[in-house]
C-alpha cells in the first residue's frame, strides 16, 4: 500500500481527530560527554510540528496538570557513539499517585513504524489513568519520526499525486508507472534525508530506548508496545534482556515472518476484518444500508472499487476519490470496530457518487491534515521498513505471488501484493529477513493477541511468545475485533495488563478474554 511494505500503522489517533517548532536535526559536532549522564530539561509542550501532524498543544491532564516535553540527545550512528548526535523528542505525564508508590517510567511506542508518540500519548492519555497512578507515562518520536530528525521525501503536492496512483496495475503501462513513481519517491528520500536513512533501523531505536531508560533514572525499562511497537520491544529484549522490567506487547507483529509473509498475513487479516464487518452489518435488526447479505456487501464493495479504477468520483474540494484512496479508506476503518459506522456511512455515500468520508479516512491513514499538509508518517514508515527488511521484490516477483494473495483476499490481495515493491531501489540495504527477538534471561513479557486483528493477525502473538523464549513470553488472547486489545476497553484484558504493570502479577499463560 502507500505505506508499505507492511502496513503496521496505529492510525486511530488521526482518524479520531479528523472525524469528531523546530525540527530536531543532526548535530554536526562530535562530543566527548557521557550521554547517559545528560540531564533532561522538561518544559510545557509546544504545538506539534508539521512532521508530527500539526495541530494544537496537548490539552492539560485532569487536575490541570500540563504535559511536559524535552529532547534526549542520542548518537546518530550507534557504531560511532562519540560522533554526531540527533535529538529525540520526548513527552511525559508525571505519576499521579504517592511518590513512595511510584515504580518508575512506563515508556510507550504506538507503532507504525512512523507514529509520533509525542502526539499519540496525549490523545489516549486518559485511557492509561490507572497506569499513571504508579508510573510517569512517557513516549517519544523515534529517530526519523516527527521531531526526531524526521525523514523527508516528497512535498505535499507531490504526495497528493503519489497517494492517488494506481496500486493495482492492470497492464504493462500501469506497472511501469507504479514502478517509476516508487523510484521517484525513494530517490526523493535519499536526496532529502541521505544522512539519516542508514540509521533508522529498529535496532537503532532499541539502543535509543536503553539510553532513555538510563537518563530517566530507571534500572529496568518498563514498556508498553503496540503494533510495530511490539517488534521494537522484542528487539530491545533481545539486545538488553537483563534491562527488561514489566513489559506488555499488544497487537503483536509476528517476528518470524519475512516482509512477504507479513504482507500475505495482512491480506488475510484485512479480509477477515471486512468479512466480520459485513456479517455484523447484515445481522443487525435494522437493514444494512450497504448490502442485504454479507456476500452482497463484499460484492458491492468490489464493484465500487472496480468502477473507481476507471471512473473516480468527487471527493474533497478538487480532489477525487480514486480506487486507491477508497481502498485506503476502507482499510483505515477496519482498524477498529469503533470506525465501522464511518465505513458504513462512507460506502453508502460512495454508492451515491460522493467520496468525502472514504477520502477523510484515507487521508488519516496517510497522515494528511485538513489543510493539505502531511506528517512524515509515510516517509518514516517506508524508511524504517526498508532499513529493517532485507528482501527487495521486483515486479516479476509480485506477479508470481498474485494468485496466492488473491486467494488470501479477493478484495485486498492485489493492493497489498504490489506494496512489496516499495523498497525496490532503496538507498540503504535491509538488515535482515526478520528481527531476532530471542530474550533469554528477560523478565516475563505479557503478549496480547486479538483474534480479529486485521493489521497484526492473531497468530503473531503465539509466534512472538515462542520466539521470546521459555519463561519470557506469556500469551493472553482477546476474542475481539480491531487492532489491539487494551484500548478496546475490555475489562478482562485491562485487568490483566494493569495487574502485571502495577502489581507484578503475571497472568496464567493461555488466559482468554472475550
Amino acid at each position: 500500500m502507500p505505506t508499505p511494505p507492511r502496513l503496521r500503522a496505529a492510525a486511530l489517533t488521526t482518524t479520531a481527530l479528523v472525524l469528531t517548532s523546530v525540527l530536531a536535526g543532526c548535530g554536526d559536532d562530535s562530543q566527548d560527554e557521557d550521554l547517559s549522564a545528560q540531564k533532561l530539561s522538561w518544559k510545557d509542550c509546544p504545538a506539534p510540528s508539521r512532521a508530527e501532524g500539526g495541530g494544537d498543544a496537548p490539552s492539560p491532564l485532569p487536575g490541570d496538570e500540563e504535559w511536559q516535553c524535552t529532547t534526549l540527545k542520542v548518537p546518530l550512528d550507534w557504531a560511532k557513539p562519540k560522533g554526531d548526535t540527533i535529538g529525540l523528542a520526548l513527552i511525559r505525564a508525571k505519576a499521579s499517585g504517592a511518590e513512595d508508590k511510584r515504580i518508575g517510567s512506563l515508556v510507550f511506542n504506538f507503532g507504525g513504524p512512523g507514529v509520533s508518540g509525542v502526539t499519540t500519548l496525549p490523545a489516549f492519555g486518559t485511557d492509561y489513568a490507572k497506569l499513571r497512578t504508579r508510573y510517569d507515562l512517557v513516549s517519544f518520536d523515534p529517530r526519523g519520526v516527527g521531531r526526531s530528525a524526521p525523514v523527508e521525501c516528497l512535498n505535499d503536492p507531490q504526495l497528493d499525486v503519489y497517494f492517488e496512483q494506481d496500486w493495482t496495475p492492470d497492464d504493462s503501462a500501469e506497472r511501469a508507472s507504479l514502478l517509476d513513481d516508487t523510484k521517484e519517491f525513494n530517490a526523493a528520500c535519499e536526496e532529502n534525508s541521505r544522512k539519516t536513512l542508514p540509521h533508522v533501523r529498529t535496532t537503532d531505536a532499541a539502543r535509543d530506548m536503553d539510553l532513555m531508560r538510563q537518563v530517566l533514572g530507571d534500572d529496568k525499562l518498563h514498556y508498553f508496545g503496540i503494533s510495530y511497537g511490539t517488534e521494537l520491544g522484542g528487539v530491545y529484549a533481545h539486545l538488553f534482556p537483563k534491562h527488561v522490567g514489566r513489559a506488555v506487547f499488544d497487537a503483536v507483529v509476528d517476528p518470524t515472518q519475512s516482509s512477504e509473509q507479513g504482507s500475505l498475513g495482512q491480506a488475510e487479516g484485512f479480509q477477515l476484518a471486512l468479512d466480520n464487518f459485513a456479517e455484523d452489518c447484515t445481522s443487525q435488526p435494522t437493514d444494512c444500508p450497504v448490502g442485504d447479505t454479507a456476500q452482497d456487501v463484499r460484492n458491492r464493495i468490489a464493484a465500487l472499487l472496480a468502477d473507481l479504477d476507471s471512473r473516480p468520483i468527487p471527493g474533497i474540494g478538487q480532489r477525487v476519490l480514486t480506487q486507491t484512496a477508497a481502498t485506503n479508506g476502507i482499510v483505515q476503518a477496519l482498524y477498529s470496530k469503533d470506525l465501522w459506522e464511518y465505513l458504513t456511512e462512507g460506502l453508502e455515500q460512495a454508492y451515491d457518487g460522493h467520496g468525502s468520508i472514504l477520502m477523510l479516512l484515507s487521508d488519516s491513514l496517510n497522515g494528511r491534515s485538513e489543510n493539505g499538509e502531511y506528517s512524515n508518517i509515510a516517509a518514516a514508515n517506508i524508511s524504517i521498513n526498508c532499513a529493517d527488511d532485507k528482501p527487495r521484490y521486483t515486479s516479476a516477483d509480485v506477479e508470481r505471488k498474485l494468485p496466492e494473495f488473491r486467494a488470501a483476499s479477493p478484495l485486498f490481495g492485489d493492493f497489498i501484493a504490489w506494496s512489496m515493491v516499495a523498497c525496490t531501489n532503496w538507498a540503504v540495504a535491509g538488515a535482515a529477513d526478520h528481527p531476532d527477538v530471542s530474550a533469554t534471561g528477560s523478565a516475563p513479557i505479557l503478549v496480547v493477541g486479538n483474534t480479529g486483528d486485521p493489521a497484526t493477525p492473531y497468530e503473531g502473538a503465539r509466534k512472538m511468545a515462542k520466539a521470546l523464549g521459555a519463561g519470557v513470553g506469556v500469551e493472553l488472547t482477546y476474542k475481539g475485533q480491531g487492532h489491539g486489545a487494551y484500548d478496546s476497553k475490555n475489562k478482562c484484558v485491562q485487568d490483566a495488563v494493569n495487574g502485571y504493570l502495577l502489581n507484578g502479577k503475571v497472568p496464567a499463560a493461555g488466559t482468554v478474554c472475550s
